[in-house]
C-alpha cells in the first residue's frame, strides 16, 4: 500500500471532511452486536472515534505512524501500525469492519481475505469514501481546472476508483444496497485551500516541480470564491456494504 499522507498528516487531521452521523446511524442499525470493530487505514482516527462511542473496543490500523500520531486518543481505541492486508488479530474478531477513503490503495485480494478471516459470521463490512466536492459553479470550475488540467497526470492511477464511485472495485460479499448520503459542511476560503493542500496529487506535483501548484491557482480560486465569508460545501458519499456470503 502506498503512503501518500504521512507528510501532510497534521493538515489531514484539520482539513479533511467528516462523515455525516446519518451514515453511521444507518450502519449501526445493521450491526447486531457491538463488541469489537476494526477501522482499517484509520488515518487520523476520524471514523475510529465515532465507532468508539458505540463499540466496546475499536482496533484501528494504518501504515502511517505520522497519521496515528495525529489520531484521536480514546481509552477503548487501540492504534497499531499495520498494513490492511495483514493484522495481528485472531479469526472472527470483529462485528464491524470499516475502511474509509482508502480501499483503492489496497491489494484487494489480500485485504478481502483478511476481512473474511477477521469478520464474525454475522458481522458487517463497510467501504466508505467521498468524491470531489461541489460548492458553486465558479468555484467548482476553478477546482476542476486544478484537479484535471494541472494535477491530472499527478493523480495515482488508483484514483479512478473514487471517480467511479467505488462501483468498479471488486466486492466479493453479500451486498446490501445502501441509501445515498452526502457530507455537508461550511468552509471559509482558507479551509478550502487547506483541504486542497491535502490532495496526494498536489504532494506529487510539489516533489516533481519543487513548487506548490496552488501558487498558480490562488488568484483564480480567490476570484471565484468572491466576497462570501463562508460557502456551503457538499461531498457525495461513496458506500459499499456487505456481509460474508
Amino acid at each position: 500500500m502506498k503512503d501518500n499522507f504521512s507528510t501532510q498528516s497534521a493538515d489531514y487531521a484539520i482539513y479533511r471532511p467528516t462523515y455525516p452521523q446519518e451514515l453511521f446511524d444507518y450502519l449501526f442499525n445493521l450491526v447486531k452486536n457491538k463488541e469489537t470493530a476494526w477501522d482499517c487505514a484509520t488515518g487520523n482516527g476520524q471514523v475510529a472515534r465515532v465507532l468508539a462511542q458505540h463499540f466496546d473496543a475499536v482496533y484501528a490500523t494504518d501504515i502511517s505512524e505520522n497519521q496515528l500520531k495525529n489520531a484521536f486518543q480514546l481509552p477503548n481505541i487501540t492504534y497499531k501500525v499495520e498494513p490492511a492486508e495483514q493484522t495481528l488479530v485472531g479469526n472472527a474478531s470483529f462485528d464491524l469492519i470499516t475502511v474509509a477513503q482508502a480501499i483503492h490503495w489496497f491489494n484487494f485480494e489480500a485485504f478481502y481475505a483478511e476481512v473474511k478471516r477477521t469478520l464474525k459470521p454475522n458481522g458487517l463490512f463497510a467501504v466508505i469514501g467521498y468524491g470531489l466536492m461541489f460548492i458553486d459553479k465558479k468555484v467548482d470550475k476553478a477546482v476542476h481546472k486544478l484537479y484535471e488540467d494541472i494535477l491530472g497526470k499527478y493523480w495515482d492511477s488508483e484514483r479512478h476508483y473514487i471517480e467511479e464511485g467505488y462501483k468498479t472495485i471488486p466486492f466479493p460479499f453479500e451486498e446490501i444496497v445502501a441509501p445515498h448520503f452526502q457530507i455537508k459542511t461550511t468552509w471559509n476560503f482558507n479551509q478550502m485551500i487547506g483541504y486542497l493542500n491535502t490532495w496526494s496529487s498536489l504532494q506529487h506535483y510539489k516533489k516533481a516541480n519543487e513548487r506548490n501548484p496552488l501558487e498558480y491557482m490562488f488568484t483564480e480560486l480567490k476570484e471565484a470564491w468572491g466576497d462570501d465569508a463562508e460557502k456551503d460545501v457538499h461531498f457525495p458519499v461513496l458506500l459499499r456494504i456487505g456481509r460474508l456470503g
